[in-house]
């Protein structure tokens, strides 16, 4: 899924279009569309293994979620 999304130009990381083995690090701005919406968030850490409840840890959103439509 990764791979569709970027290639149709849905990724962008630093204000670059994204592709799905581009490697992020720590303060990179990433913005995602998902159909009629997009979402941008920063990067805070990196780490292997991390479970769903500490996922939210590893990043900051910005301004919300913004509708498309």
């Amino acid at each position: 899924m990764a791979k569709e999304v970027c290639e149709r130009g849905l990724v962008v990381v630093n204000n670059r279009p994204a592709k799905a083995g581009t490697t992020l690090k720590p303060g990179d701005i990433v913005c995602i569309e998902f159909d009629l919406r997009r979402v941008q968030f920063e990067v805070l850490k990196l780490e292997d293994n991390v479970p769903a409840k500490q996922a939210g840890e590893l990043y900051r959103m910005i301004g919300g979620e913004v509708s498309l439509d």
